[in-house]
């Protein structure tokens, strides 16, 4: 076998983008044969956008009993990617799942069991770990460069939208269609990428602001205060209500500063350690030595393209994938903690109480909204840059 037969189940924002990447054969190794959506107006993109020989369904459960594919990716409303991921992993199909895995940790939790009885590959499009200076700062964490983390910091508020985009899909920015706001649309990427670089925290305590920038029932400002085991504190602030906005990461560790902003990676680094600086420096005052170091990555950032490419790739030989689907739940129970201290008004502790959270969640989808969506689609091409 020398392509994966794809179907792609969603063709909404992200499964367009999907679609068009495969139609260009930016993915050599995946061949489109099937996709799958519920609306009408989309099934007709399909038919007028793509071969005759791709086989097109209205429901997802369909293509991945019709035996067309060998692989699915998934890029439906978030409540059911671990839905039809079990159903995919029962016919021994490998799954490709948008992000985020889930809308709450115990759903996800039975997906992940459900992967690990089966014998087929299993990726989370965490396209973002592509990104040359994520990967820098990741090994640079892991290879012990910035010594003991001593505090993270991420402001990402770029991610500026509109009332038309919430008004775009029935399913956005409700609790019963979505689960949440900014935390499950636009920063799963961002909570991934916080734990995956820095490591999980062990506590949490949160203001989520519902509603305040747009007619949306979900957070659209969220500002946490994160606690690590290792006695490190972070600050994770997002918002979809700024603009401009701001992209700065920050992690302080005992051995210097290293700071991302404006697409650049830029290592403080301390001429001796901090901790015994502290402790023998004789002056109140002095600070320890630094050098400035602009840090020089691969330049590689292949985002989608590049977690599709791995993905085929493990599949015919069995090499690595970007992010293992089973890592979905990681930043998912970053969330979940992020919405529960502020429900409850309180700090949580990670992991959270499964069971408490999806009592609190099911409070909020009983009162939900119900909505009529646009219809339109937008193009995602370049709105994710290095976010």
């Amino acid at each position: 076998m020398d392509k994966v037969r794809l179907g792609i189940i969603g063709v909404g924002n992200m499964g367009t983008g999907h679609v068009k990447n495969l139609k260009e054969g930016k993915v050599p190794e995946l061949e489109l044969v099937a996709v799958a959506d519920r609306l009408e107006r989309q099934r007709k993109w399909c038919r007028d956008n793509l071969a005759e020989t791709v086989q097109i369904f209205e429901e997802g459960e369909d293509l991945i009993n019709s035996g067309c594919c060998e692989a699915v990716l998934i890029a439906v409303p978030h409540y059911q990617h671990p839905e039809l991921a079990v159903k995919a992993f029962a016919k021994g199909l490998h799954v490709l799942c948008e992000k985020p895995a889930g809308v709450y940790v115990k759903q996800v939790r039975e997906m992940n069991e459900a992967a690990d009885k089966s014998n087929v590959v299993f990726a989370m499009m965490f396209n973002q770990r592509t990104n040359c200076i994520y990967r820098k700062m990741h090994e640079m964490v892991q290879n012990g460069e910035l010594g003991a983390i001593r505090r993270v910091n991420w402001i990402i508020t770029d991610w500026y939208r509109t009332q038309s985009y919430y008004d775009s899909g029935s399913w956005r920015a409700t609790w019963d269609g979505e689960g949440g706001g900014v935390l499950l649309n636009q920063c799963p990427h961002n909570l991934d990428l916080i734990q995956w670089i820095c490591g999980m925290p062990c506590k949490v305590r949160s203001f989520c602001h519902e509603g305040k920038w747009h007619d949306i029932e979900v957070e659209d400002d969220v500002t946490a205060y994160l606690e690590y085991p290792n006695g490190a504190t972070g600050v994770f602030i997002t918002t979809t209500g700024d603009a401009p906005g701001t992209n700065r990461f920050e992690i302080t560790g005992e051995l210097g500063k290293l700071v991302c902003e404006d697409e650049k990676l830029t290592f403080y680094k301390l001429k001796e350690n901090l901790t015994k600086h502290c402790a023998e420096c004789k002056g109140g005052f002095d600070k320890p030595e630094w050098e400035v170091i602009n840090v020089e990555t691969d330049g590689e950032n292949e985002q989608h393209v590049g977690v599709m490419k791995a993905f085929a790739g493990a599949i015919l030989r069995g090499t690595p994938l970007v992010a293992d689907g089973r890592e979905g739940i990681r930043g998912l129970a970053l969330s979940n903690a992020i919405h529960l201290s502020s429900w409850l008004d309180r700090t949580v502790e990670i992991p959270v109480d499964e069971d408490v959270f999806l009592e609190e969640l099911n409070k909020r989808r009983a009162t939900s909204r119900k909505k009529e969506g646009s219809g339109v689609v937008f193009d995602t091409e370049g709105s994710y840059g290095t976010k």
